[in-house]
C-alpha cells in the first residue's frame, strides 16, 4: 500500500465528513443523534492498544452527529465471554455496535438476533460474514499478504526458509496467513515453509514457538506473522538466538514499534485503525438512519436494509524505521481523552 492511496483515502473520508457536517440544518437533521442515542464498539482483549485509535475515530465521527458512544467488551481472549458482552450491551438497546467479533459463526445468532430486535450491527477487522450484519470495514488482507510476500523475497531472495505463526479461527489473521503461502506456492515455488505453528496472539507462545523453529531451522530467512502480540514474543526469541531472521507482522503495539526503532523488527503493515473507526460508525449510523435515502433497487419488496457494505476497505501504513515515530501512540493520545 503506498502513501498516495492512503492520502487519497483519508482526503475521501476527510471530505464526505466535511460535507454531511456541513449541511444546513434541514438537510442533515435526519442523521442527527435524538438525546442520549448511543453506538457502541464491542472487542475481545479489550486492552490492547490496538482499539484506542479505532474508538478515537468511532467517537470522532459519533461527535459530528451528536451521537454518543461506549467501549466494551471482554479483557479476555475468550469467545463466550466476548458473546457475553454482546448480549450486555444489547440490553442497554443501543442505536448500533460495531463489533469485532473473534470469531465468525458463533456470532451469527446474536447478530442476527440484535438486528431483528432493532440494533444495528457493523463488523470490523474480522466478520461474520454469514450473519446479517449490513457491513464490513477492514484493511486487505489479501493486499497485505502479497505486500508481505514480495518485501521477504525482496529482502531474503526468492529461494530461501520462512515460517509464519497463526491465531486459527480468527478471519482476518486466518487470511493474512493462508493468502501469504499460497502467494508464495503460486509466485515463489523456490521459498520453503519450514515451520508453521499456532500462537494465538500469545507472546509467551510465540517466544516458545519461535525458538523451536529456530532451533530446528538454523537457515530460516524470515516470519511473517499475522497480528503483533506474537510478534513481541518472537523479536525475543530471535534475539535470544543471535539470529538475523526477518521478522514481518501485521498490526503495532508500543512494544513492536521500540523493536522497528531499533531494526529488530523488519516493518509492520497497520490497518489505518482511525479510519476503520470513523467509517465504522458511518456504516453503523447509516444503516440506523436507512430511510434518508431511497436506493434504485428492491429493497422496499426485499425488506432488507438497504445500506449494505459487503466490504470496505480502510487501507494500511507501512510502519518502517523511518516513520515509526508518526505511530506513537502516546503522542497520539496526548490531550484525548480515552473513554
Amino acid at each position: 500500500m503506498n502513501s498516495s492511496k492512503t492520502k487519497g483515502m483519508l482526503a475521501s473520508v476527510a471530505l464526505t465528513a466535511m460535507a454531511v457536517v456541513s449541511q444546513p440544518a434541514a438537510a442533515s437533521e435526519g442523521l442527527t443523534c435524538a438525546p442520549g442515542e448511543t453506538y457502541i464498539m464491542n472487542v475481545m482483549v479489550s486492552g490492547h492498544p490496538y482499539w484506542v485509535p479505532v474508538y478515537q475515530g468511532f467517537k470522532q465521527a459519533a461527535a459530528a452527529f451528536g451521537c454518543e458512544t461506549v467501549f466494551s467488551g471482554t479483557p479476555d481472549y475468550d469467545i463466550t465471554k466476548q458473546i457475553a458482552s454482546f448480549e450486555q450491551d444489547l440490553v442497554k438497546s443501543p442505536a448500533g455496535i460495531l463489533l469485532h467479533p473473534m470469531q465468525s459463526d458463533p456470532f451469527i445468532e446474536p447478530i442476527n438476533r440484535a438486528i431483528d430486535n432493532g440494533t444495528e450491527i457493523v463488523t470490523f477487522a474480522a466478520d461474520s460474514p454469514n450473519s446479517k450484519r449490513t457491513a464490513y470495514i477492514t484493511s486487505d488482507n489479501l493486499a497485505e499478504a502479497k505486500f508481505a510476500a514480495e518485501e521477504i523475497v525482496r529482502q531474503v531472495g526468492d529461494s530461501a526458509e520462512y515460517a509464519v505463526l497463526e491465531n486459527p479461527g480468527q478471519s482476518n489473521h486466518d487470511l493474512r496467513v493462508t493468502a501469504l503461502i499460497s502467494y508464495m506456492e503460486e509466485h515463489y515455488p523456490g521459498m520453503t515453509l519450514v515451520g508453521r505453528q499456532a500462537t494465538n496472539q500469545d507472546s509467551n507462545a510465540a517466544y516458545k514457538a519461535a525458538a523451536s523453529i529456530l532451533l530446528a531451522n538454523p537457515n530460516v530467512a524470515a516470519m511473517w506473522i499475522p497480528e503483533a502480540g506474537s510478534a513481541e514474543g518472537a523479536v525475543a526469541a530471535k534475539l535470544e538466538a543471535k539470529s538475523d531472521m526477518l521478522i514481518m507482522h501485521a498490526d503495532v503495539t508500543p512494544a513492536t514499534l521500540e523493536h522497528i526503532k531499533a531494526g529488530n523488527i523488519h516493518m509492520s503493515l497497520n490497518p489505518n485503525q482511525g479510519v476503520q473507526g470513523f467509517m465504522g460508525f458511518m456504516a453503523v449510523h447509516l444503516a440506523n438512519r436507512s430511510e434518508v435515502f431511497d436506493p434504485f433497487n428492491d429493497w422496499k419488496v426485499s425488506g432488507y436494509n438497504p445500506v449494505q457494505i459487503p466490504f470496505m476497505d480502510n487501507g494500511f501504513a507501512v510502519i518502517t524505521k523511518e516513520n515509526a515515530e508518526s505511530f506513537d501512540l502516546n503522542v497520539y493520545m496526548d490531550g484525548r481523552d480515552p473513554s
